[in-house]
């Protein structure tokens, strides 16, 4: 009796030596089980399912997945090239260009400092639609857009240049813009980094003989700032991977022209949204899902502290 008489005490003053750190822990959990758990567990059910939005999901086993390999040719031919095409180019790059940039701006001084960032970083606040607006003004088909009408000024072309409509052009423009909009938190998370680094490791570097400031960079600064890395990569995985709108925005259709600018998302709209198999669209978001994890965590094995 005495025994269980210490053990509910134990367990009272644990309870209330953690409830305190449950209760912070509590509203997180609570969101992200309903705004995350619950729907890739939906998800991934639903795409084991016939699905038209109106009819109770039929169970068909791995169907969806078997016709997304054997017989989507759109998939398999445009959308997943397309889309390691963008992810490839546009990842990498936008990463790179962040991480330049924040070390860029970290050699100014505070004030010149924050007003480039902001304007770097104020691209990555405003949506697609508005992004598209402001480049279908410069890639306008007509010679009254701001490229063609340059061209036609000197007689580079005799004709204007269908650039949004053309598969020639479509998918280096989406890269373009979407590079020009890619400096988000992961790059404020890199600049805080370096902002953060102490000034006596660089200072210790030059008296072991560290000469260039690529040495400083390659062994000083990227080591002491992993963590802002590791954020940085995962941002840049998943905003590359769900970036698509912006080729329908662009072209102002879906699918887009020839397939030319059509990635895994717009796949997915296209399903899920105008053709309502929602069982289908649900089996190609868990491949999407699927992938972004395997990027994920080849970004942490390189960045994650041992």
């Amino acid at each position: 009796m005495k025994e269980r008489q210490n053990w509910g005490e134990r367990c009272r003053l644990w309870m209330i030596r953690e409830s305190s750190a449950y209760a912070f822990v509590f509203p997180y959990a609570l969101l992200f089980t309903v705004f995350i758990v619950v729907p890739v567990v939906i998800a991934t059910l639903l795409s084991f399912t016939y699905f038209d939005t109106i009819q109770f999901p039929r169970p068909i086993g791995l169907r969806n997945y078997i016709a997304l390999i054997t017989q989507d040719e759109i998939f398999m031919k445009y959308v997943l090239p397309n889309t390691i095409e963008f992810a490839v180019i546009v990842g990498p790059g936008g990463y790179i260009l962040a991480f330049l940039l924040a070390w860029m701006l970290a050699q100014l001084p505070r004030l010149p400092r924050t007003v480039l960032a902001l304007i770097l970083y104020s691209p990555s606040m405003t949506s697609a639609v508005t992004m598209a607006v402001v480049w279908q003004t410069l890639f306008s088909g007509d010679q009254n857009g701001y490229l063609n009408s340059f061209l036609l000024g000197l007689n580079l072309t005799q004709e204007p240049i269908q650039w949004l409509q053309s598969p020639q052009y479509l998918m280096p423009i989406m890269i373009g813009v979407t590079l020009w909009s890619s400096m988000g938190v992961g790059f404020l998370a890199m600049l805080a980094g370096i902002l953060d680094i102490n000034p006596e490791l660089y200072e210790a570097a030059a008296i072991d003989g560290m000469s260039s400031r690529w040495q400083e960079i390659l062994y000083v600064t990227i080591p002491s700032m992993k963590p802002q890395m590791l954020f940085g990569a995962v941002m840049s995985i998943v905003g590359t991977f769900q970036a698509g709108s912006i080729g329908v925005a662009l072209s102002g259709a879906n699918p887009t022209p020839q397939y030319a600018g059509q990635l895994i998302v717009n796949h997915i709209e296209d399903y899920g949204f105008l053709r309502y198999e929602m069982g289908y669209a649900a089996a190609v978001s868990v491949v999407l899902l699927l992938m972004v994890l395997l990027f994920s965590r080849i970004a942490n094995r390189l960045f994650s502290e041992e």
